[in-house]
């Protein structure tokens, strides 16, 4: 039995809509952790933030395309909670309601990365990706 290896083989194999959200997926990721770990107020959180509410809104969208035999199963309840509270963390944010804003952003990353967990579990195209799957030897 060879090592299993991290591979792109299944994502590539993936459609288009499931490439797109995997790569807004991991943007959003990265952008949310980062304005998380950033200083609040300033341009850099704030330009970062630009890249993360369009990036969620990716990811929410292209979950409504991505079913099981054509039916949505409980995580879709996240894309609706998403679809409500990112406008509702940009509109607190020019409203000047800082508190609702950093509440509903942190909830956002949080929702985020726990249904990036989920999809590390065995039998999941992202457990294939990033912990490969065991091959028999030749």
């Amino acid at each position: 039995m060879v090592d299993p290896m991290p591979t792109l083989a299944p994502l590539a194999a993936a459609s288009p809509v499931i490439q797109a959200h995997v790569t807004a997926a991991l943007a959003a990721v990265l952008a949310g952790l980062a304005v998380a770990a950033l200083p609040k107020g300033t341009i850099l959180h704030q330009r970062i933030g630009w890249l993360f509410v369009p990036a969620m809104a990716v990811v929410a969208l292209t979950s409504l395309f991505i079913t099981r035999n054509g039916h949505f199963s409980l995580i879709h309840l996240l894309t609706l909670l998403t679809l409500v509270s990112l406008p509702y963390a940009v509109i607190s944010r020019r409203r000047g309601n800082i508190k609702a804003h950093a509440s509903a952003m942190a909830g956002l990353v949080l929702g985020l990365v726990i249904a990036g967990a989920f999809t590390l579990l065995p039998g999941r195209m992202m457990h294939a990706v990033t912990f490969g799957q065991a091959q028999a030897a030749r």
